[in-house]
Protein backbone atom coordinates (compact mmCIF):
# COMPACT_ATOMS: atom_id res chain seq x y z
CA UNK A 1 0.00 0.00 0.00
CA UNK A 2 1.36 3.40 -1.03
CA UNK A 3 1.47 6.13 1.60
CA UNK A 4 0.32 9.42 0.06
CA UNK A 5 1.11 12.73 1.78
CA UNK A 6 -1.06 15.60 0.52
CA UNK A 7 0.56 18.74 1.86
CA UNK A 8 -1.55 21.37 3.60
CA UNK A 9 0.54 24.55 3.26
CA UNK A 10 0.10 27.76 5.20
CA UNK A 11 -1.39 30.64 3.26
CA UNK A 12 -3.78 30.60 0.32
CA UNK A 13 -3.83 27.11 -1.20
CA UNK A 14 -5.96 25.37 -3.84
CA UNK A 15 -8.65 23.53 -1.91
CA UNK A 16 -9.70 21.95 -5.20
CA UNK A 17 -6.28 20.32 -5.60
CA UNK A 18 -6.42 18.95 -2.07
CA UNK A 19 -10.00 17.68 -2.00
CA UNK A 20 -10.00 16.52 -5.62
CA UNK A 21 -6.85 14.45 -5.18
CA UNK A 22 -8.14 12.94 -1.94
CA UNK A 23 -11.47 12.08 -3.57
CA UNK A 24 -9.93 10.45 -6.66
CA UNK A 25 -7.42 8.38 -4.70
CA UNK A 26 -10.16 7.32 -2.28
CA UNK A 27 -12.32 6.28 -5.22
CA UNK A 28 -9.41 4.22 -6.56
CA UNK A 29 -9.34 2.43 -3.20
CA UNK A 30 -13.07 1.74 -3.46
CA UNK A 31 -12.75 0.42 -7.00
CA UNK A 32 -9.86 -1.80 -5.98
CA UNK A 33 -11.90 -3.17 -3.07
CA UNK A 34 -14.71 -3.96 -5.48
CA UNK A 35 -12.25 -6.03 -7.48
CA UNK A 36 -11.16 -7.90 -4.38
CA UNK A 37 -7.89 -6.03 -4.02
CA UNK A 38 -6.42 -4.71 -0.75
CA UNK A 39 -6.39 -0.91 -0.26
CA UNK A 40 -4.08 0.79 -2.76
CA UNK A 41 -3.43 4.07 -0.96
CA UNK A 42 -3.08 5.27 2.62
CA UNK A 43 -3.96 8.93 2.09
CA UNK A 44 -3.09 11.54 4.69
CA UNK A 45 -3.30 15.32 4.79
CA UNK A 46 0.05 16.45 6.18
CA UNK A 47 0.55 19.94 7.57
CA UNK A 48 2.70 22.23 9.65
CA UNK A 49 -0.04 23.14 12.14
CA UNK A 50 -3.08 21.35 13.56
CA UNK A 51 -5.42 23.73 11.76
CA UNK A 52 -4.90 25.77 8.60
CA UNK A 53 -7.25 28.63 7.76
CA UNK A 54 -8.05 29.27 4.09
CA UNK A 55 -9.88 31.99 2.14
CA UNK A 56 -9.70 34.53 4.98
CA UNK A 57 -11.21 32.09 7.45
CA UNK A 58 -14.01 30.84 5.19
CA UNK A 59 -12.55 27.32 5.34
CA UNK A 60 -10.42 25.50 7.87
CA UNK A 61 -8.40 22.38 7.07
CA UNK A 62 -7.42 20.00 9.84
CA UNK A 63 -4.50 17.83 8.67
CA UNK A 64 -4.45 14.17 9.68
CA UNK A 65 -0.92 14.63 10.98
CA UNK A 66 2.10 16.95 10.98
CA UNK A 67 5.31 16.39 9.03
CA UNK A 68 7.15 15.34 12.19
CA UNK A 69 4.73 12.41 12.47
CA UNK A 70 5.48 11.06 8.96
CA UNK A 71 8.73 9.13 9.07
CA UNK A 72 8.35 7.66 5.58
CA UNK A 73 6.01 8.33 2.67
CA UNK A 74 5.81 7.13 -0.93
CA UNK A 75 4.33 10.15 -2.70
CA UNK A 76 4.19 13.82 -1.70
CA UNK A 77 1.51 15.98 -3.34
CA UNK A 78 2.13 19.75 -3.44
CA UNK A 79 -1.05 21.69 -4.27
CA UNK A 80 -1.09 25.07 -6.00
CA UNK A 81 -0.01 27.77 -3.58
CA UNK A 82 -1.31 31.27 -4.37
CA UNK A 83 0.22 34.67 -3.74
CA UNK A 84 3.78 35.90 -3.92
CA UNK A 85 6.02 32.85 -4.52
CA UNK A 86 8.86 34.15 -2.34
CA UNK A 87 6.54 34.82 0.62
CA UNK A 88 4.90 31.43 0.16
CA UNK A 89 8.31 29.77 0.14
CA UNK A 90 9.31 31.55 3.35
CA UNK A 91 5.98 30.82 5.01
CA UNK A 92 6.27 27.10 4.30
CA UNK A 93 10.04 26.62 4.51
CA UNK A 94 9.67 23.95 7.21
CA UNK A 95 8.38 21.58 4.53
CA UNK A 96 11.57 21.84 2.46
CA UNK A 97 14.07 19.72 4.43
CA UNK A 98 11.34 17.12 5.02
CA UNK A 99 10.53 16.92 1.28
CA UNK A 100 14.22 16.61 0.37
CA UNK A 101 14.82 13.95 3.02
CA UNK A 102 11.78 11.94 1.91
CA UNK A 103 12.81 12.18 -1.75
CA UNK A 104 16.32 10.96 -0.93
CA UNK A 105 14.70 8.09 0.97
CA UNK A 106 12.76 7.00 -2.13
CA UNK A 107 9.57 9.09 -2.08
CA UNK A 108 8.21 10.57 -5.29
CA UNK A 109 7.01 14.18 -5.43
CA UNK A 110 4.21 15.74 -7.49
CA UNK A 111 3.33 19.43 -7.74
CA UNK A 112 0.20 20.94 -9.26
CA UNK A 113 0.02 24.16 -11.30
CA UNK A 114 1.91 26.99 -9.56
CA UNK A 115 2.87 24.62 -6.76
CA UNK A 116 5.84 24.04 -9.07
CA UNK A 117 7.29 27.33 -7.77
CA UNK A 118 7.47 25.86 -4.29
CA UNK A 119 8.86 22.55 -5.55
CA UNK A 120 11.55 24.46 -7.47
CA UNK A 121 12.44 26.20 -4.21
CA UNK A 122 13.61 22.84 -2.83
CA UNK A 123 16.23 22.60 -5.60
CA UNK A 124 14.84 19.24 -6.73
CA UNK A 125 13.86 20.61 -10.15
CA UNK A 126 17.36 21.80 -11.09
CA UNK A 127 18.16 20.35 -14.50
CA UNK A 128 14.78 18.63 -14.76
CA UNK A 129 11.82 19.23 -17.05
CA UNK A 130 8.79 20.74 -15.32
CA UNK A 131 5.47 22.43 -16.06
CA UNK A 132 3.42 25.16 -14.43
CA UNK A 133 0.46 27.34 -15.36
CA UNK A 134 1.09 28.88 -18.78
CA UNK A 135 0.39 32.38 -17.39
CA UNK A 136 3.44 32.25 -15.13
CA UNK A 137 6.11 30.72 -17.36
CA UNK A 138 8.22 33.89 -17.67
CA UNK A 139 8.08 34.59 -13.93
CA UNK A 140 9.09 31.00 -13.23
CA UNK A 141 12.03 31.09 -15.66
CA UNK A 142 13.22 34.31 -14.08
CA UNK A 143 13.10 32.87 -10.55
CA UNK A 144 14.37 29.37 -11.35
CA UNK A 145 16.63 29.44 -14.43
CA UNK A 146 18.18 26.08 -13.48
CA UNK A 147 14.87 24.26 -13.95
CA UNK A 148 13.90 23.22 -17.49
CA UNK A 149 10.38 24.65 -17.83
CA UNK A 150 8.33 23.40 -20.78
CA UNK A 151 5.31 25.66 -21.23
CA UNK A 152 3.37 23.45 -23.64
CA UNK A 153 3.14 20.21 -21.64
CA UNK A 154 0.27 19.40 -19.35
CA UNK A 155 2.50 17.26 -17.14
CA UNK A 156 6.10 16.10 -16.81
CA UNK A 157 7.95 13.23 -15.16
CA UNK A 158 11.66 13.16 -14.33
CA UNK A 159 13.42 10.95 -11.78
CA UNK A 160 10.34 10.42 -9.63
CA UNK A 161 9.29 14.08 -9.75
CA UNK A 162 6.03 15.04 -11.45
CA UNK A 163 4.55 18.43 -12.32
CA UNK A 164 1.29 19.52 -13.95
CA UNK A 165 0.37 22.59 -15.97
CA UNK A 166 -2.42 25.07 -15.41
CA UNK A 167 -5.39 24.75 -13.08
CA UNK A 168 -7.49 21.61 -13.63
CA UNK A 169 -4.76 19.82 -15.56
CA UNK A 170 -3.83 18.45 -12.13
CA UNK A 171 -6.58 15.89 -12.78
CA UNK A 172 -4.60 14.44 -15.67
CA UNK A 173 -1.55 14.04 -13.47
CA UNK A 174 -3.58 12.35 -10.73
CA UNK A 175 -5.03 9.93 -13.29
CA UNK A 176 -1.51 9.28 -14.58
CA UNK A 177 -0.33 8.46 -11.05
CA UNK A 178 -3.35 6.21 -10.47
CA UNK A 179 -2.49 4.33 -13.66
CA UNK A 180 1.14 4.00 -12.61
CA UNK A 181 0.34 2.72 -9.12
CA UNK A 182 -2.97 0.90 -9.66
CA UNK A 183 -3.05 -0.05 -13.33
CA UNK A 184 -4.80 1.06 -16.52
CA UNK A 185 -8.13 -0.58 -15.70
CA UNK A 186 -8.71 1.41 -12.53
CA UNK A 187 -7.39 4.59 -14.16
CA UNK A 188 -9.95 4.24 -16.98
CA UNK A 189 -12.75 3.66 -14.46
CA UNK A 190 -11.67 6.79 -12.58
CA UNK A 191 -11.43 8.85 -15.77
CA UNK A 192 -14.96 7.82 -16.78
CA UNK A 193 -16.40 8.41 -13.31
CA UNK A 194 -14.92 11.93 -13.05
CA UNK A 195 -15.23 12.68 -16.80
CA UNK A 196 -11.50 13.34 -17.26
CA UNK A 197 -9.80 13.10 -20.65
CA UNK A 198 -7.26 10.45 -19.71
CA UNK A 199 -4.92 10.99 -22.66
CA UNK A 200 -4.68 14.80 -22.76
CA UNK A 201 -1.01 15.77 -22.63
CA UNK A 202 -0.79 19.40 -23.80
CA UNK A 203 -1.97 22.77 -22.49
CA UNK A 204 -1.03 24.52 -25.75
CA UNK A 205 -4.63 25.07 -26.93
CA UNK A 206 -5.31 27.09 -23.77
CA UNK A 207 -2.10 29.12 -23.89
CA UNK A 208 -2.74 32.83 -24.49
CA UNK A 209 0.31 34.69 -25.72
CA UNK A 210 0.65 37.91 -23.71
CA UNK A 211 3.66 39.58 -25.29
CA UNK A 212 6.25 38.79 -22.63
CA UNK A 213 7.26 42.36 -21.83
CA UNK A 214 8.24 41.92 -18.18
CA UNK A 215 11.83 43.00 -18.83
CA UNK A 216 13.86 46.21 -19.03
CA UNK A 217 15.47 45.89 -22.48
CA UNK A 218 13.92 48.89 -24.27
CA UNK A 219 15.13 48.09 -27.84
CA UNK A 220 13.68 44.60 -27.49
CA UNK A 221 10.37 46.04 -26.23
CA UNK A 222 10.26 48.35 -29.24
CA UNK A 223 10.97 45.41 -31.53
CA UNK A 224 8.13 43.48 -29.88
CA UNK A 225 5.76 46.42 -30.33
CA UNK A 226 6.73 46.74 -33.99
CA UNK A 227 6.09 43.03 -34.56
CA UNK A 228 2.71 43.20 -32.83
CA UNK A 229 1.65 46.23 -34.89
CA UNK A 230 2.87 44.89 -38.23
CA UNK A 231 2.49 41.12 -37.97
CA UNK A 232 0.57 40.96 -41.26
CA UNK A 233 3.72 42.05 -43.09
CA UNK A 234 6.89 40.07 -43.76
CA UNK A 235 9.31 41.00 -40.96
CA UNK A 236 12.93 39.86 -40.92
CA UNK A 237 15.53 39.79 -38.17
CA UNK A 238 17.86 41.95 -40.30
CA UNK A 239 15.09 44.51 -40.74
CA UNK A 240 14.54 44.76 -36.97
CA UNK A 241 18.26 44.90 -36.26
CA UNK A 242 18.64 47.80 -38.69
CA UNK A 243 15.65 49.67 -37.24
CA UNK A 244 17.08 49.62 -33.73
CA UNK A 245 20.77 50.00 -34.63
CA UNK A 246 21.76 46.58 -33.32
CA UNK A 247 23.78 43.83 -34.88
CA UNK A 248 21.75 40.79 -35.88
CA UNK A 249 23.46 38.44 -33.40
CA UNK A 250 23.22 41.02 -30.62
CA UNK A 251 19.49 41.50 -31.23
CA UNK A 252 18.84 37.75 -31.34
CA UNK A 253 20.78 37.18 -28.10
CA UNK A 254 19.03 40.01 -26.24
CA UNK A 255 15.60 39.09 -27.62
CA UNK A 256 15.92 35.47 -26.51
CA UNK A 257 17.16 36.49 -23.06
CA UNK A 258 14.32 39.01 -22.55
CA UNK A 259 11.37 37.04 -23.95
CA UNK A 260 12.43 33.37 -23.88
CA UNK A 261 11.65 33.29 -27.62
CA UNK A 262 13.80 33.80 -30.69
CA UNK A 263 12.71 36.67 -32.95
CA UNK A 264 11.28 34.22 -35.48
CA UNK A 265 9.39 32.32 -32.76
CA UNK A 266 7.96 35.59 -31.46
CA UNK A 267 6.76 36.64 -34.92
CA UNK A 268 5.15 33.23 -35.39
CA UNK A 269 3.43 33.32 -32.02
CA UNK A 270 2.04 36.82 -32.58
CA UNK A 271 0.64 35.71 -35.94
CA UNK A 272 -0.85 32.52 -34.51
CA UNK A 273 -2.39 34.38 -31.58
CA UNK A 274 -4.10 36.74 -34.05
CA UNK A 275 -5.26 33.72 -36.05
CA UNK A 276 -6.64 32.06 -32.90
CA UNK A 277 -8.64 35.17 -31.97
CA UNK A 278 -10.04 35.41 -35.48
CA UNK A 279 -11.07 31.74 -35.47
CA UNK A 280 -12.74 32.14 -32.09
CA UNK A 281 -14.87 35.12 -33.07
CA UNK A 282 -15.30 35.42 -36.86
CA UNK A 283 -16.94 33.45 -39.67
CA UNK A 284 -13.86 33.60 -41.90
CA UNK A 285 -12.61 30.37 -43.39
CA UNK A 286 -9.12 29.03 -42.64
CA UNK A 287 -7.53 30.46 -45.80
CA UNK A 288 -8.94 33.93 -45.13
CA UNK A 289 -7.54 33.86 -41.59
CA UNK A 290 -4.21 32.62 -42.91
CA UNK A 291 -3.90 35.52 -45.38
CA UNK A 292 -5.04 38.06 -42.76
CA UNK A 293 -2.13 37.17 -40.47
CA UNK A 294 0.46 37.26 -43.22
CA UNK A 295 0.86 33.65 -44.35
CA UNK A 296 0.60 32.61 -47.99
CA UNK A 297 1.83 29.02 -47.68
CA UNK A 298 -1.05 26.83 -46.52
CA UNK A 299 1.21 23.97 -45.45
CA UNK A 300 3.54 26.23 -43.46
CA UNK A 301 0.61 27.93 -41.70
CA UNK A 302 -0.99 24.64 -40.68
CA UNK A 303 2.35 23.24 -39.49
CA UNK A 304 3.20 26.27 -37.34
CA UNK A 305 -0.37 26.49 -36.01
CA UNK A 306 -0.25 22.88 -34.85
CA UNK A 307 3.22 23.35 -33.37
CA UNK A 308 2.02 26.31 -31.27
CA UNK A 309 -1.46 25.08 -30.27
CA UNK A 310 -1.29 21.31 -30.54
CA UNK A 311 -4.34 21.40 -32.85
CA UNK A 312 -4.91 21.90 -36.56
CA UNK A 313 -6.62 25.19 -37.58
CA UNK A 314 -9.85 23.32 -38.31
CA UNK A 315 -9.75 21.48 -34.99
CA UNK A 316 -9.11 24.73 -33.13
CA UNK A 317 -11.96 26.59 -34.87
CA UNK A 318 -14.40 23.74 -34.25
CA UNK A 319 -13.39 23.56 -30.59
CA UNK A 320 -13.52 27.25 -29.69
CA UNK A 321 -15.83 29.02 -32.15
CA UNK A 322 -19.40 29.03 -30.79
CA UNK A 323 -20.93 29.44 -34.24
CA UNK A 324 -18.92 26.46 -35.49
CA UNK A 325 -19.98 24.41 -32.47
CA UNK A 326 -23.69 25.07 -32.83
CA UNK A 327 -23.97 25.30 -36.62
Amino acid sequence: MKHISILIPLGHTSLTNIEGTHQILSEANSLGAGMGRPPLFNIQLVGLTKETSQRNGLFTIKPDCLIKDVKKTDLIIIPAMMGDPQKTLEQNKEFIPWIIEQYKDGAEVASFCIGTFFLAGTGLLNGKQCATHWRFVNEFRSMYPDANLVDDKIMTEADGIYTSGGAYSYLNLVIYLVEKYAGREIAIHIAKAFMIDIDRHSQSPFLMFTGQKAHEDEPVKKAQEFIESNFQEKITVDQLAGMFALGRRNLERRFKKATSNTVVEYIQRVKIEAAKKSMESSRKNINEVMYDVGYVDNKAFRSIFRKVTGLSPVEYRNKYNKEAIFS
